[in-house]
């Protein structure tokens, strides 16, 4: 009983897969209904259409026998049954259109090819691919063997087979070729995507971790000496030896040390991108009046002109607005002392224009290492904006931004020349990669090869008498014996099988020849051969019949 029980568990999984085969199989091929496109539906169409004329009506392929009557409306739609049918299950479609073309007299090479060539294309496992191939020969010689001629000897046997090899095997093998250099140009897009995600993670992470050391290092070295300034100047705030002035400017230079701390975690905020910046949230374009207010208490020359509607802006453009004009009047203030200084802040149809700019200094300017207008450029790409700073004509300096009014910030995730992290070269291809597809195209190769040797090597063998159309029509009854022969071809003789089978009985008394006519079709059920008989030094009869050699 437990062995039965241990059976049962066992088979239990493969049973649930079976039972949801089904619903896998509906799901899958509902997905591709989805995904089908006009592109793909015209190609159908266009296929269908191919098939109908070379092979149904007027069936340029098909051969004279090929029917033209009403028997071809259900050729037809049998042939387009069997083209579809692939979509979903190719092999059969394949063995199913084997069997249907070369079993019954109606043509069809077309539909064949076709069908070959998608089971080459759809058939994902070789192992499936290869007993696919093998039961359509199988099916193939089943069905030559009922309808199509049946040759003896080396010629039939290599008819037989290089039909097969041209028409299945051939277009089978091109279709998994396809397939698997698809697959493969496929698996190397993919393969170089992953690697440009990988690099952009890792140049992401590395502006971070770089981001947060340089926070880091600001907020324990300056941060500390704005934290002791500030300590030792409330001290002295409270030294009763000092005069009125003097406690005035020690509290200004309090003040200044707090809010040099303020501006510091503001800095390290906008470097800690994860991190909330507070800063955004009080220094907006709106606050630029108290910047300016600031400036003019602290003897600066400045003015302040607004212009266009006002509008709600994002946090980050806000705030890099209220960036640029404090960087603007520190610049001033430092570099051009004394020099009078405009502010404009400008709400345009499609972008914010924020400008400072500052007429030529009275003294001469102080050189400065330039890192604010680096860091400055770097917040107004971040909030998606244009940065433009250089030298008037007139000798004064200019700093003005363009800034969107939608949130377009900048990606992080876009690595910049400077941040670019080398990423390890992917490692070349494997063998089974590297030759993905090339053994279904060498066999195909050598299919071909072995077809054309094959008819070189025959072509080169002694074969049957054949005669053409001509002969046989020039031919009467009741001409001479003579001049009948003189017309036949010379050669050796028949490789075939015996040629009077299929035949009726002689005429008494006479003495007939037999040759193979050099038109033939696979469709016509057998080889044509044509008999001539004589009796008497005359001809008595030419008659065609149907060989079926053993």
């Amino acid at each position: 009983m437990s062995v039965v029980t241990s059976v049962v568990q066992r088979l239990r999984p493969e049973a649930v897969a079976l039972k949801a085969a089904p619903r896998e199989f509906l799901r899958t091929h509902a997905e591709r209904l989805g995904q089908v496109t006009a592109w793909r539906v015209g190609r159908e169409l266009l296929a269908l259409a191919l098939i109908v004329v070379l092979d149904v009506y007027p069936g340029f392929i098909a051969g004279p026998e090929q029917v033209h009557d009403w028997r071809a409306v259900p050729i037809a739609f049998g042939y387009a049954g069997l083209y579809l049918l692939r979509l979903g299950f190719p092999a059969i479609a394949m063995l199913g259109g084997v069997w249907v073309v070369f079993g019954y007299e109606h043509g069809g090479i077309a539909i064949v090819i076709m069908l070959a060539y998608a089971a080459g294309y759809r058939i994902v496992s070789w192992q499936r691919a290869l007993v696919t191939a093998a039961l359509g020969l199988a099916v193939y010689m089943l069905a030559w063997d009922m309808s199509a001629p049946t040759l003896s000897g080396p010629l039939g046997s290599w008819v037989i087979l290089t039909v097969y090899g041209m028409v299945v095997v051939l277009p089978f093998l091109v279709g998994r070729y396809t397939a698997q250099r698809n697959a493969l140009v496929a698996a190397l897009q993919e393969r170089e995507e992953r690697v440009v995600r990988e690099r952009r993670m890792v140049s992401r992470q590395v502006r971070l971790r770089e981001r947060n050391r340089i926070a880091q290092d600001m907020h324990d070295s300056l941060g500390h000496r704005l934290s002791l300034i500030s300590v030792h100047a409330g001290a002295l705030s409270l030294d009763s030896g000092l005069g009125e002035k003097q406690r005035e400017a020690v509290q200004v230079l309090r003040s200044a040390a707090l809010t040099a701390m303020e501006e510091l975690r503001g800095v390290i905020g906008v470097l800690r991108r994860d991190e909330p910046d507070e800063e955004q949230v009080r220094r907006t374009v709106d606050a630029i009046d108290e910047l300016v207010d600031g400036a003019r208490r602290a003897g600066v020359r400045v003015s302040l002109v607004r212009g266009g509607q006002p509008c709600p802006l994002p946090a980050k453009v806000s705030h890099a607005a209220y960036r640029i004009a404090q960087e603007g009047l520190t610049n001033a203030s430092k570099h051009a002392p004394g020099a009078s200084v405009q502010v404009t802040v400008k709400y345009e149809p499609d972008a914010l224009v924020v400008e400072v700019r500052n007429n030529p200094p009275r003294v001469k300017p102080r050189d400065g290492a330039g890192f604010g207008l680096i860091g400055l450029g770097e917040r107004v790409r971040l909030a998606g904006g244009m940065l433009h700073v250089g030298e008037l004509p007139s000798g004064g300096f200019r700093i003005a931004a363009v800034l969107p009014y939608e949130d377009t910030a900048a990606s992080d995730d876009e690595p910049s020349d400077e941040f670019e992290v080398p990423v390890e070269q992917a490692k070349p291809a494997t063998g089974i990669r590297k030759w993905a597809g090339v053994g279904s195209i060498v066999l195909a190769g050598v299919v071909v090869l072995v077809v054309v040797a094959g008819y070189v090597w025959l072509g080169s063998q002694p074969l049957t008498k054949v005669v053409t159309p001509e002969v046989y029509e020039r031919a009467s009854v009741g001409d001479a014996e003579a001049d009948v022969r003189a017309r036949f071809p010379g050669g050796s003789s028949p490789v075939l099988s015996d040629l009077r089978e299929g035949s009726e009985p002689e005429p008494a008394g006479a003495s007939c020849e037999y040759f193979v006519t050099d038109e033939q079709t696979y469709t016509s059920g057998g080889i044509k051969v044509v008999r001539f008989c004589f009796a008497d030094g005359k001809l008595v009869e030419k008659k065609i019949h149907l060989h079926h050699g053993a």
